[in-house]
């Protein structure tokens, strides 16, 4: 891959293109509405809401979002990294970025696997649907975010590549939307009720 310039300061070329970044306004706009409705829901039937959220494993969430945060921060250094033109660096950054992501992605599988176990589905109550229809679409965010990130973490290390800078930052902006997401459905879910 050859060091590349790109212009940050013309508008219409934000970090990774414009598509993406409407992706993320969109999905940021639908999880803030879901997050919102919970809310709603959750003022209407506190106790309910309340005596669900302590069924939860807050530790879990925590270090999930310890995770993800992780996974950001190296996602970011990457970045930098590759901009500098320090390939090496970037695919070892690359490796723990993805490596987290997977480590959120077993503790969710736990996560899930305990409230299955314990009877505790969608239809369980009002506050389990959204705990379930939210996390499972977060969740889902960071299967394609890895995927992504797996595709261009192979990408970078062939000889002739074909992977742009603007791809990396495209898949650094998707990843970093599955942190934000995260760091709002945390609270809501599993500090708030």
């Amino acid at each position: 891959m050859q060091t590349q310039q790109i212009n940050h300061k013309n508008f219409y070329f934000p970090p990774g293109g414009i598509l993406i970044w409407i992706i993320i306004f969109l999905e940021l706009l639908t999880f803030g509405i879901a997050l919102i409705a919970m809310l709603y829901y959750g003022n209407q039937d506190v106790e309910g809401f309340n005596s669900s959220r302590l069924k939860l494993n807050t530790t879990y969430g925590m270090l999930n979002t310890l995770f993800l945060l992780t996974s950001g921060y190296f996602m970011a250094v990457s970045v930098t990294a590759l901009k500098k033109g320090d390939k090496r660096t970037f695919n070892k950054l690359l490796f723990y970025t993805v490596l987290f992501g997977v480590l959120f992605l077993c503790l969710k599988s736990l996560e899930y696997y305990e409230k299955l176990s314990e009877g505790i589905g969608i239809a369980y109550n009002t506050f389990f649907t959204f705990y379930w229809m939210l996390t499972l679409f977060h969740v889902i965010h960071v299967v394609v975010g890895l995927v992504i990130l797996t595709s261009v973490y192979f990408g970078i290390r062939k000889e002739t590549s074909n992977t742009t800078i603007e791809d990396v930052e495209a898949s650094a902006a998707f990843w970093h939307m599955c942190d934000l997401i995260w760091i709002m459905l945390f609270p809501v879910i599993y500090l708030i009720f």
